[in-house]
């Protein structure tokens, strides 16, 4: 925390901190605002005085807290902190025009800065442009959320959900985090129709029905790392690839959603399940500068055949 903010400053950020983080020990706090315990102490008292309500608790579990039906100052962003969000805005939603509701969000965040951060923030807007990710899908805000409650909740839902390859079916599912991977968002959560760990993707679901049946998320969850190591899994075309190279050479071309790479014998296997077997071949197979050969999966098969056909017609000679 820098130490060469003014009282003001420090004062604002002890509310954000309260409201933040209801409970914060006095030590705490003065980590947080980068000063001694009794300076801590000081600020809180200085906004009992401007008429603040902060609630204090002894004991194991007490500490501050802002009062019930606190009215809170204007949301104050330093130059930096304006400056990464119009960046992060710009990085996560390329477009963030005055026509699209981001756009519009961004704009009155901007016109409510302060007219030395603001200036910069819109010139930043103005001149910066990004490209966009051809990957990026967008869930709708509205079925977002419904899940996000849910999870908060901790409340099982039945989900309506169609794959890339057309196909719609409903599922029960605890939904344990939504994670947002590469311009992608994801529903990580446990299919009691599967029986197992099952990552769909949000914009894919088309309708989110809460049920009564409560529901407790895995003890020490990482949801990251469990949606990682599962998006491969669960998908409508099982595949299964055999390579002659070693694991630690293949494994860095190897993308989660490909499935799971195994060692065997001098080379390894790729184990796993899409829904979309073209594209499977075409963008994530064809990359990988290895020798294989597709043991398992069918439609996988036959669209490494496809390719293949193509390959050899362009280099075929003209009659």
């Amino acid at each position: 925390m820098p130490t060469d903010l003014s009282p003001t400053a420090r004062a604002l950020r002890t509310i954000e901190i309260l409201q933040a983080r209801p409970g914060v020990t006095a030590d705490e706090l003065a980590a947080s605002l980068g000063v001694t315990e009794r300076a801590a102490r000081r600020y809180v008292g200085i906004l009992r005085e401007a008429g603040i309500p902060v609630e204090s608790a002894r004991g194991p579990y007490g500490g501050y807290r802002l009062g019930r039906g606190t009215r809170l100052p204007p949301v104050v962003f330093t130059e930096a902190e304006a400056l990464h969000l119009v960046m992060a805005v710009l990085d996560g939603q390329p477009a963030a025009d005055v026509d699209d509701l981001v756009g519009t969000a961004l704009g009155k965040v901007i016109r409510a800065l302060p007219e030395s951060v603001g200036r910069q923030a819109a010139a930043l807007r103005e001149h910066a442009s990004a490209a966009p990710d051809r990957h990026s899908a967008r869930p709708d805000p509205a079925t977002t959320s419904a899940l996000v409650s849910a999870i908060a909740s901790r409340r099982r839902v039945l989900i309506t959900y169609r794959s890339e390859s057309g196909n719609e079916w409903a599922a029960e599912v605890d939904p344990w985090a939504v994670v947002a991977r590469y311009g992608r968002w994801y529903l990580l959560c446990h299919s009691h129709r599967a029986d197992a760990i099952r990552t769909y993707r949000v914009d894919r679901v088309h309708a989110v029905q809460r049920t009564a049946h409560k529901f407790e998320p895995p003890d020490g969850l990482d949801p990251v790392a469990a949606l990682e190591e599962n998006l491969g899994t669960g998908w409508e075309f099982p595949t299964h690839v055999v390579f002659d190279a070693p694991l630690a050479e293949v494994a860095p071309w190897i993308r989660p959603p490909m499935g799971r790479l195994e060692s065997s014998g001098d080379g390894c296997v790729l184990v796993g399940s899409t829904s979309n077997p073209a594209m499977y071949a075409q963008e994530w197979l064809a990359s990988v500068p290895f020798p294989f050969r597709v043991e398992g999966g069918q439609e996988l098969r036959a669209a490494v055949a496809t390719l293949a056909a193509r390959f050899a017609a362009a280099l075929a000679d003209n009659p």
